[in-house]
């Protein structure tokens, strides 16, 4: 399994495939840092608070979500602007997933610290505005889009099942939540997802070594097996968005797991036969 970056992260998350960079940024939310690489060259910054899920807003800056705010950050200089306040009443809080969506719009979970029961949101911010969409939930995930811009999906890991909405013609959710996917049979955890233009979802199944796409009937279409338990998030990039982008993690495992699997919270990459879409421009106004 070709690895993208050894740098080995607590909690890795959010990979993020800058299309006009051309340029792989990712998170460790417990380290509080946003990660990168070109080629050879290696960067990262640190935060004061956890950081786990950003968007691209143009060239130079990213949109970053925070434990009690969005902000924009500007990777060329390091300049900092806050949009909003994401949760800063609730420090018992943090950050988890999110993603751009296909209209410029960015959805973020929050969950508790400790995976508190229901403590967790999904929030949608769109040209300026912050609304919570769905509460009660204990760990949000899988924030993704389908390429025909009609559906957005999410998952409450606890649940297992995935689910998705219709999306209005400004992005925002219309009608109910439906179960897309159910993996209660299985026993198997959605940690972060992402479309491809095919309408395969790709699924990292946090526990299991693997992603896996499955396709608008549900069926497995495609699993990639990594070599680390412990597997968070995919993200589609490279100049033809036929990498998978791999994010893990450290954090829960064992003394025995860690020694077993000396790589993981590296970030990892494959060359696929399928395509991913590129990621979404935020909208700030």
């Amino acid at each position: 399994m070709p690895l993208f970056d050894d740098r080995l992260c607590t909690l890795g998350e959010g990979p993020l495939w800058h299309p006009l960079r051309k340029q792989l940024f990712w998170f460790d939310i417990m380290g509080k840092t946003l990660l990168t690489r070109t080629g050879d060259s290696v960067q990262s910054w640190t935060f004061d608070e956890y950081v786990s899920a950003g968007g691209w807003v143009d060239k130079e800056r990213i949109l970053i979500a925070s434990y009690s705010s969005l902000f924009v950050f500007n990777v060329e200089t390091g300049a900092q602007e806050k949009l909003c306040d994401l949760e800063a009443d609730k420090p018992e809080n943090r950050c988890n997933d999110g993603r751009a969506d296909p209209y410029g719009g960015f959805w973020i979970g929050t969950m508790g610290i400790k995976s508190e029961p229901g403590a967790g949101a999904f929030y949608r911010y769109y040209r300026g505005e912050l609304r919570k969409l769905y509460a009660n939930i204990t760990i949000t995930n899988g924030a993704c889009f389908s390429a025909d811009r009609q559906w957005a999906c999410f998952t409450d890991t606890k649940s297992r099942q995935m689910m998705r909405v219709a999306l209005d013609s400004q992005g925002w959710p219309k009608g109910e939540p439906e179960v897309y996917l159910d993996f209660r049979a299985d026993d198997l955890n959605i940690d972060g997802t992402v479309f491809d233009v095919a309408g395969n979802v790709w699924i990292a199944h946090w526990g299991i070594h693997a992603v896996r796409a499955y396709g608008p009937d549900g069926k497995q279409v495609h699993e990639e097996v990594f070599p680390v338990t412990r597997v968070s998030c995919p993200a589609f990039g490279g100049d033809d968005f036929k990498t998978l982008y791999v994010t893990s993690a450290r954090s829960g495992a064992k003394e025995e797991e860690l020694a077993r699997e000396p790589l993981a919270g590296a970030t990892f990459a494959c060359r696929l036969a399928f395509e991913g879409q590129a990621e979404n421009q935020i909208l700030l106004a």
